[in-house]
């Protein structure tokens, strides 16, 4: 459950958003479900572009080190009035740049064409 709601954050993260420099903490509202009922709740993720700059020449054991916008995070728990069962979500207390941990995110490299200021 914690993860699909980790994703619906991430998704809704970037819609209607506009070009955002830097990595920061942002406000939104996302819908979580529980005993067939929907609410809004309100939390906090990391939004914006990290500076990058690619090589000229990438070897095959060459990578850049890659930085991402990320913090800290914990997960707090809502109880839908009528529902027993609580909807654990994340929040996030703090946003920084850091290298891109492999263990728990893609870090390759993009295979496409990426606009420098990306839009949902």
């Amino acid at each position: 459950m914690q993860l699909v709601v980790m994703a619906a954050v991430l998704a809704l993260a970037g819609a209607g958003q506009g070009c955002s420099f830097g990595c920061h903490p942002t406000n939104i509202s996302i819908p979580v479900e529980s005993c067939g009922r929907t609410e809004f709740i309100y939390t906090t993720i990391c939004a914006g572009q990290c500076y990058h700059e690619d090589p000229v020449y990438i070897g095959h054991d060459d990578w850049a080190k890659q930085k991402i916008c990320n913090g800290d995070w914990s997960y707090e728990v809502k109880h839908i009035k009528g529902c027993p069962v609580g909807v654990t979500y994340p929040v996030a207390r703090n946003c920084e740049c850091t290298a891109c941990n492999e263990g728990n995110t893609y870090c390759g490299r993009f295979p496409g064409n990426i606009p420098s200021c990306l839009s949902f």
